[in-house]
């Protein structure tokens, strides 16, 4: 068969081009599936004379553009599937006039508009996909008449307004239907038809109105058997759980129930979920105590109720949840002693008990949760000593708080094995006696909170080596002596950092540092703007800087137009792509090839994972979004640093409105290969999201191969490569500058 239309391939960079060329006449082809490829460009409008298309699959590259109008001469088209993408505009009225086609799928894109009213009067429509995207308007009242073999349905993060319509009932071949982060409002009306959904979210809107009739919906969702997920929280949701939840299909797994306005108590039929992994009922009005039956979730990962007002003992049939990885019962009125129950929870890994009324010692039991990052224990009246035994070595928390308690006595010398500590705070205490020595060998504090206690002596010289701290606070106690010298050399270290980091910097001055943001200072262009290498002179020093103009140090330009720009430090050692992947510049002098020994790339990878860690537990997480060899950069030191956060997402706990505009990156984005292909199904953003990339990423660092390289033939990836070479033939496939490493040394 001819070939009238070409895919062009280009290198441009580290990305592909792409181009439709017209050579002739080809009115037979039908299928175009170029998935999970670097392609950039637009699609071409010339592909409407295409009038036997039926199949058109460019999902996770980073086509530009618009969608051409010209699509609407392709009465044959079933498949349109170009979701995580950069497309931009509204989706075409035309589009309604295809009568076959069946997978519309955009989503993360960048979309705006309204969806046209004729498109949802196509009835051969079964997967629907235009979540994270900055589309408006409502749903149509008769959507569940007019799409009635609808199977996946999704406008997640987005704009839309209006109610859920009643008729989506009829729509009764849904699988998923995920409506969360948008504008609704209303009640949710019955589901009592759709019994084969598998997915319901709904999550962060507006509705409910606080009061009875807000969960009628609940029950008539019994009737699904294959229910796995449920998600209504953020909403304004009232009334008491009903019963009912507990005819929910034993398939359930995840039910998030948070941030709204329940109250009553928990059902004691919660019981019944025997599957459930994570059950989520933080920031809500519930009362009473918590049922024994929630010991028969033994598959329960998660649990949440933070932010209540339930009260009484916690029942010892909590130590029964052996998989428990996340316990949150702070911020309620818990009474009685910790439950030594808790110290079955070998896999626990965050506590968080503050700010309750709990009495007595600090159970000796929490010392067998040997995987604990965070222990708060704040704000409540625990007292005695702090023993010992308690801290012991079978755990080393990342955070402790004990802090705002009744405790007295001295420290304990065994809490300088606690050698994982960032953050420790025990102030507000009766603690007295010396601050112990040990407490120096924290190499990773970066907080450390000790005042208003009754604690004598002097500072430990110790604290010298707490190179990383940043906070420490000592105030209200009975010390003596003299501030050590190292503490005031520090103070005058972080007096004049804190004046680097307010520099006044105007207009001139960044003109100035980059001869006039000239080319040859152009380090590189992203999709947020350039970034150039200045030289900033402030006087008594001079400092080499990144400078990156933004698409906020801000000020105004020459022509009164709002200037935008970010200074950092300059790495003068690039990132860490330009490291595994060197490429010669004719414009360039000869240089020594750049290599990574083994020892170099492992160290990076652990400084990679460090920064993934901090992120992704701030008070307020952080998910990158864009994890790749090219955002890492490289110091003078050969540290490695993650840099460009502009795609990163807040993962805030309570979202009091979550209209934020979309242009703040609400619409996941990020580079195809090393975003997790669940993004483009309209899927929320997550920390694991970070954590797959960290894993493509690791197997880049180690293999040296790019994602798209030619010894991939066919369909065969980076990932696929890799599994198809484990366990047995892994050395086949390591970094042959590693093996050589690996060869010289021997010979040594």
């Amino acid at each position: 068969m001819a070939r009238d239309y070409l895919w062009s391939l280009t290198s441009e960079g580290h990305n592909v081009g792409l181009e439709i060329s017209k050579t002739g006449s080809c009115t037979n082809l039908n299928f175009l599936q170029v998935s999970y490829n670097f392609l950039t460009g637009e699609i071409q409008s010339n592909l409407g004379t295409l009038s036997n298309f039926r199949f058109f699959a460019i999902p996770q590259n980073n086509v530009t553009g618009s969608i051409p109008n010209s699509f609407r001469n392709i009465s044959s088209l079933v498949v349109f599937s170009a979701f995580f993408n950069q497309l931009g505009g509204s989706i075409p009225d035309s589009f309604g006039q295809l009568t076959k086609i069946t997978v519309f799928n955009l989503g993360s894109n960048k979309l705006s508009g309204t969806i046209p009213p004729s498109f949802f009067n196509l009835s051969s429509m079964i997967d629907f996909n235009v979540g994270g995207n900055r589309i408006q308007g409502h749903l149509p009242l008769d959507i569940g008449i007019t799409l009635p073999n609808i199977y996946f349905f999704s406008i997640i993060e987005n704009q839309f307004t209006g109610s859920i319509p009643a008729s989506i009932t009829n729509a009764s071949n849904l699988y998923l239907l995920q409506l969360s982060n948008n504008k609704l409002h209303g009640n949710v009306p019955s589901l009592e038809k759709l019994n084969r959904m598998t997915h319901f979210r709904i999550s962060n809107n507006n509705l409910g109105n606080g009061g009875e009739n807000d969960l009628g919906f609940l029950c008539s969702l019994t009737n699904d058997t294959y229910l796995t997920s449920l998600h209504i929280n953020g909403n304004k949701f009232g009334e008491e759980l009903h019963k009912c939840i507990g005819n929910f299909s034993t398939t359930l797994i995840s039910l998030f129930l948070d941030d709204n306005i329940l109250s009553g108590k928990i059902p004691i039929e919660i019981g019944n979920l025997i599957n459930l992994e994570e059950l989520h009922m933080w920031q809500n009005n519930l009362s009473s105590n918590i049922p024994s039956e929630i010991g028969m979730l033994q598959k329960l990962q998660f649990l949440a109720l933070n932010n209540n007002n339930f009260y009484g003992n916690i029942p010892s049939e909590i130590g029964k949840l052996l998989k428990l990885q996340l316990l949150a019962l702070n911020t309620n009125n818990f009474y009685g002693n910790i439950p030594s129950s808790i110290g079955n929870l070998t896999f626990l890994t965050y506590l968080y008990l503050y700010e309750n009324n709990f009495q007595g010692n600090i159970s000796s039991s929490l010392s067998k949760c040997q995987h604990l990052f965070t222990l708060n224990l704040a704000h409540n009246n625990l007292s005695g000593s702090i023993s010992p035994q308690i801290i012991g070595l079978l755990f080393s928390p990342s955070f402790l708080s004990l802090s705002a308690n009744q405790f007295t006595g001295v420290l304990p010398m065994e809490l300088g094995n606690l050698k994982n500590l960032e953050g420790f705070d025990i102030s507000k205490n009766k603690l007295f006696g010396k601050i112990p020595d040990s407490l120096g060998s924290y190499v990773k504090l970066e907080y450390l909170y000790m005042e208003s206690n009754l604690f004598q002596g002097t500072i430990p010289p110790s604290f010298e080596s707490l190179r990383g701290l940043q906070l420490l606070d000592l105030s209200n106690n009975n010390l003596i002596g003299q501030i050590p010298k190292f503490l005031e050399k520090r103070k005058d270290n972080t007096l004049s950092d804190s004046g680097n980091l307010l520099l006044n910097l105007s207009y001139q001055s960044l003109l100035n540092a980059t001869n006039g943001f000239s080319s040859t200072n152009l380090i590189g262009v992203g999709s947020f703007g350039s970034v150039y290498k200045g030289i900033l002179d402030q006087g008594r020093q001079t400092d080499i800087v990144a400078i990156k103009v933004l698409t906020p140090c801000s000020g105004i330009d020459y022509q009164g137009h709002n200037f935008k720009a970010l200074v950092y430090g300059f790495m003068e050692n690039g990132n860490l792509d330009e490291w595994l992947h060197p490429t010669s510049r004719m414009d360039e002098a000869v240089e020594e090839p750049k290599n990574l020994s083994i020892l170099q790339r492992l160290n990076i990878a652990i400084d990679v994972a460090n920064a993934l860690d901090y992120l992704h537990h701030c008070q307020t997480p952080i998910v990158h979004c864009n994890l790749k060899p090219s955002n890492i950069l490289i110091d003078d030191e050969m540290i490695g640093h993650v840099g460009d956060f502009g795609l990163a997402k807040f993962l805030f706990d309570v979202i009091e409105d979550y209209s934020i505009d979309p242009l703040s990156s609400v619409g996941v984005r990020g580079t195809v290969g090393y975003t997790h292909p669940e993004y483009g199904m309209g899927n929320e953003v997550s920390t694991y999201g970070d954590v797959y990339s960290y894993g493509i990423l690791m197997i880049e660092i180690f293999i040296g191969q790019r994602l798209v390289a030619k010894m991939f033939q066919d369909s065969l990836n980076l990932c696929d490569f890799v599994k198809a070479t484990l366990p047995e033939q892994i050395i086949d496939i390591i970094d042959p500058i590693l093996l050589l490493e690996r060869e010289e040394g021997r010979q040594r």
